[in-house]
């Protein structure tokens, strides 16, 4: 089930954005009438699409569209009206902020549902391989922490400490990262 925040002061066009939300298979839907309200909700919630109709009654919708595609990896439209839209999306594209402009007709307000979907996809999957990355940068410092004290304690060489902890990890059928754990319990305690 997909989870959208809606934000836009109480009225019909709240109404008829949250239906149509709904007829696009965002189940959770969770309204709030001002950008205070949204704030609130953003670090303790994990949103697909949070779509700000423009104004909102505490402020714009410019700031909170911003903070939101910066803060999270949900995709974020911001509707707009038509003589505003393209000003507006000079500021706040580069953050990664979807403009529509007001009137919006159903199948160009489900085209930027869609984009924005497509656009967090991408975000979760850079995400994903950042992690991988950064768990490998971290057996990597500590292999090579291993590798430093098979040098300092045992006196080898750096391809023969190489050696033992790849020598290790196939013998002992278990990775390389268990293997470095193992020899720096042995010598950095």
């Amino acid at each position: 089930m997909h989870s959208v925040l809606l934000v836009s002061s109480a009225g019909k066009t709240g109404s008829a954005l949250g239906e149509f939300l709904r007829s696009c298979s965002y189940g959770r839907l969770t309204s709030v009438c001002s950008g205070g309200e949204a704030r609130r909700l953003l670090p303790c919630s994990d949103f697909e699409l949070i779509v700000i109709n423009t104004p909102l009654p505490d402020e714009f919708g410019q700031e909170l569209a911003m903070t939101a595609a910066e803060s999270t990896a949900s995709g974020v439209l911001l509707l707009v009206k038509s003589e505003l839209a393209d000003p507006l999306s000079e500021k706040v594209e580069s953050c990664g902020v979807f403009v529509v402009p007001k009137p919006v007709s159903r199948q160009l307000f489900f085209q930027a549902v869609r984009l924005a979907a497509a656009s967090r996809s991408r975000i979760l999957g850079l995400q994903n391989r950042n992690l991988q990355l950064q768990e490998k940068i971290e057996e990597i410092r500590l292999v090579d922490r291993a590798k430093c004290a098979l040098i300092q304690y045992l006196d080898m060489t750096e391809p023969q400490a190489h050696r033992y902890l790849e020598k290790q990890a196939m013998d002992m059928r278990c990775t390389r990262r268990e293997i470095a754990e193992a020899v720096l319990r042995t010598y950095e305690s």
